[in-house]
């Protein structure tokens, strides 16, 4: 057996053993979308029918847009949190510090949209303080809950 023949059986060892440790980190990549996706979802729907039975109760319409608006503040912070989130995968693992940089700068830009969109439903369309808060902590809790329960039932 020849020098060029070793290295080439050793080369060819390699992009195996690669390609099972990048298909796991692949497949894990889409279930976490899949997992983000669904607790947006399941945060949209809550909100709405909240909303509707606020509106049901309260029999006006500006509580239960109110309600609804904070909830839809506490959708596009989940959103833009699994939207970062894959963004993140996408850079290269190898460079932590730059991993760490972009999730401050992540968790930065989401606070910001946060204050941004809860101040124009208080300040600029003058809707209720609590029906908007109230939304938004309705909304957050679902995010963490959902997420919890999801990986418990998926594990």
């Amino acid at each position: 057996m020849s020098k060029d023949e070793g290295d080439t059986s050793q080369q060819s060892l390699t992009p195996l053993k690669n390609a099972a440790i990048i298909r796991a980190l692949f497949d894990a990549e889409v279930k976490e979308k899949r997992l983000a996706r669904t607790v947006v979802g399941w945060q949209l729907a809550v909100v709405l029918v909240v909303a509707g039975a606020t509106y049901g109760i309260e029999k006006t319409p500006q509580f239960a847009i109110a309600v609804l608006s904070g909830g839809v503040v506490s959708v596009i912070n989940g959103a833009l949190l699994a939207w970062r989130m894959s963004r993140a995968a996408s850079v290269s693992a190898h460079d932590a510090h730059l991993q760490l940089r972009l999730m401050y700068f992540y968790t930065a830009e989401r606070f910001l949209v946060v204050v941004a969109l809860l101040a124009l439903c208080l300040a600029v369309l003058k809707l209720m303080p609590l029906a908007v808060l109230g939304g938004f902590v309705l909304g957050q809790a679902v995010l963490l809950s959902a997420r919890l329960l999801l990986l418990r039932l998926k594990n």
